[in-house]
């Protein structure tokens, strides 16, 4: 089987309990513009039990085609059927690239899929881009085109890693959520729908989900939200970000927060910016007591408009910022409070 006989660019179209999730959205609007530039085509895997009716909301956000597996094996994700279903698909359609949103259960079955299917996987890429691999000529080796470049963070996220596969199929990588961006959607759009099942033969490696607790959190999903107030370590303490609460409140913001004031306890883990939290990408992102690392910088630098307000002037937050204050946020940030209210209706 040669390389070129791998074709299209496919999508594993995350849903639970029947609902699409926000990453299968976003990785077929970036999976439209790799199959652009490779001129083929978008196809989305779709797996669970009773999801066939979602296929038209995929076709919606850009899929050509969508692979339904529809099975009660898959009611409820688990590794070994699902990791079975996803590799039998690319068996037999081929496809030339596989992207996975780095959720939960990506992370979970993409490295599964890779092994089984005997290819690598770049993992929580940033950037994917069609170009040729070297970037660079090198002397004695051959450059191949049209490969698909995976950028990620490496050693901690203090350097940026371009990955690529040049010699197996197909290109797999997983994708953080909130670094795609979605198409707008195609109303009335249609895709070719593909119904396929392996088959599926429990064994031992089947896991048996006795109960599934949900939780209910109070906590809003920062990924959505348009304006974020977030504080790191500068804030000093939890009881001083209702600083930032009251700043949030005059302008209908979130309060957000880094990965030190997590690692404090001052705030909970779902409000967490940056490479080990979430990635964002709001209208305004103001940076409050926070240094910019580059761990940080990689889950908000997307942000429209970037505000930084921290007494360190050498602080690296500033070679992001789109303005920045140079001063005590305990002062600032009230006094900036106070003036918005003057403004905000």
């Amino acid at each position: 089987m040669g390389l070129e006989e791998y074709k299209g660019v496919y999508v594993f179209a995350q849903q639970v309990d029947n609902e699409l999730s926000g990453i299968a959205f976003e990785l077929l609007g970036k999976a439209k513009e790799l199959a652009k530039d490779l001129n083929t085509d978008v196809t989305a895997m779709l797996l669970g039990s009773g999801v066939k009716g979602l296929a038209d909301q995929l076709a919606e956000y850009g899929a050509d085609k969508v692979i339904v597996v529809d099975d009660p094996e898959l009611k409820d994700y688990r590794t070994e059927p699902y990791a079975h279903a996803v590799s039998s698909i690319i068996n037999e359609y081929k496809p030339e690239i596989v992207l996975v949103g780095a959720t939960a259960i990506g992370r979970d079955l993409g490295p599964r899929v890779s092994a089984r299917v005997a290819t690598g996987l770049t993992a929580d890429c940033t950037v994917l881009e069609i170009g040729d691999f070297p970037l660079n000529p090198v002397p004695g080796q051959e450059q191949k085109h049209n490969q698909l470049l995976m950028t990620r963070p490496a050693f901690g996220g203090n350097t940026i890693a371009t990955i690529a596969c040049p010699d197996n199929r197909p290109q797999m990588a997983t994708v953080r959520p909130g670094v795609m961006q979605k198409i707008d959607p195609v109303q009335g759009a249609k895709a070719e729908v593909i119904e396929f099942n392996p088959g599926f033969t429990p064994n031992d490696k089947y896991v048996e989900i006795v109960e599934i607790v949900k939780e209910i959190s109070n906590t809003v999903d920062i990924m959505d939200a348009k304006i974020l107030v977030s504080g790191g370590r500068g804030v000093g303490s939890k009881e001083n970000f209702q600083i930032l609460q009251d700043l949030a409140d005059v302008i209908g913001g979130t309060v957000s927060c880094s990965r030190a004031v997590v690692d404090n306890g001052w705030m909970p883990k779902e409000l967490q910016v940056g490479q080990t939290g979430k990635t964002v990408r709001p209208n305004v992102y103001f940076a409050i007591g926070i240094s910019g690392a580059i761990q940080h910088a990689a889950g908000m630098e997307e942000s429209d408009i970037i505000v930084a307000i921290n007494k360190d002037e050498t602080a690296p937050i500033f070679e992001i910022a789109d303005y920045g204050v140079v001063g005590d946020l305990n002062k600032i940030v009230p006094k900036l409070t106070e003036e918005l209210k003057k403004v905000v209706k």
